[in-house]
């Protein structure tokens, strides 16, 4: 299902997915297992794909709902707090009983590398009867998913999509959770080149000696626009009767990796809300991911409207 006409006007982002509290230490190497190190710096911020990617796009103007879940707790409150004071709209976001809010421990070594373990919480809690009565409002604007939320919250939300003539975005992280169903149902498929691997074997397509290749097949399988991420190469995009690489900027420093690629999710959906074509909004997307890694933090490390708009020369 492709939607690549140009829309007449802006229309809303609504997000679903993961909010987590983030834990960040900062240290100059990894430890090894059975090794203690001391943290140079540490942090709590706001986290969580679909959290990160709704920050992303509502700091650069766009207008962003969010549908999830957070515990009744002191971090779910901090999270809605700090969501708010972004831009973002929390109204249909639950608060759970019985379970705290979803967690990230996040180590980051000095070449701006992280490793990151996740307590899903509230996340793993919320079912498909959430999404639904969530989405019962919902009848306007682009609808976009990760891979943080079960199969069966993604093929609901896939599936009210298709009843109201939504695009729908997948940005099929983790893959497990985002079946080949959801995927053929969505406007745009976003991938990295682990997950797009993932995929092809899944689908049984032939192995792909280069992203290129690969973003084509996976296009020609599922019939949808695909991008694949490629990091600080920037993205190999195959739409209808078209390919490309959109390189990403180098950036003048690397601080922090983590959430670069929820920045570029979130940049790419608010492109579409705005009606741009693909190619423009991904080369928005990259240019806004490779600014992200210059800053530590997640909603800090992702550029406003107007920085978006002065990086691309505008």
């Amino acid at each position: 299902m492709n939607h690549e006409s140009r829309a007449a006007a802006p229309v809303p982002l609504t997000v679903i997915g993961s909010i987590n509290q983030d834990s960040f230490t900062f240290v100059t190497e990894f430890p090894r297992a059975g090794e203690t190190v001391l943290a140079t710096s540490a942090s709590v911020g706001l986290g969580g794909k679909g959290c990160n990617q709704a920050v992303a796009a509502a700091k650069l103007g766009q207008d962003t709902r969010f549908i999830g879940a957070v515990g009744a707790d002191a971090a779910g409150d901090a999270a809605l707090h700090a969501m708010s004071a972004f831009g973002v709209t929390t109204d249909l976001i639950r608060r759970l009983d019985g379970t705290g809010t979803g967690a990230a421990y996040i180590a980051v070594n000095a070449d701006g590398e992280n490793t990151i373990i996740v307590h899903s919480g509230a996340n793993a809690a919320f079912g498909t009867a959430d999404a639904a009565g969530a989405l019962a409002g919902v009848t306007d604007g682009v609808l976009l998913i990760q891979g943080e939320f079960s199969a069966e919250v993604n093929q609901a939300v896939a599936a009210h999509a298709a009843r109201n003539g939504l695009p729908l975005i997948a940005n099929a992280a983790p893959v497990a959770a985002v079946d080949d169903e959801t995927i053929a149902a969505s406007s745009y498929l976003i991938v990295n080149e682990t997950e797009a691997a993932d995929l092809a074997e899944r689908a049984g397509l032939e192995p792909a000696d280069d992203a290129s290749t690969l973003a084509g097949e996976l296009r020609n399988h599922f019939s949808t626009t695909v991008l694949v991420t490629l990091g600080a190469r920037g993205v190999a995009v195959a739409t209808e009767g078209e390919s490309w690489i959109e390189p990403a900027p180098r950036p003048d420093r690397v601080v922090d990796t983590t959430g670069a690629g929820d920045a570029f999710v979130g940049v790419f959906s608010a492109g579409i809300c705005l009606g741009l074509g693909v190619r423009e909004a991904a080369l928005r997307a990259v240019t806004a991911a490779s600014q992200a890694v210059t800053k530590a933090g997640i909603g800090e490390s992702y550029v406003t409207g107007p920085e978006l708009d002065a990086l691309l020369g505008g």
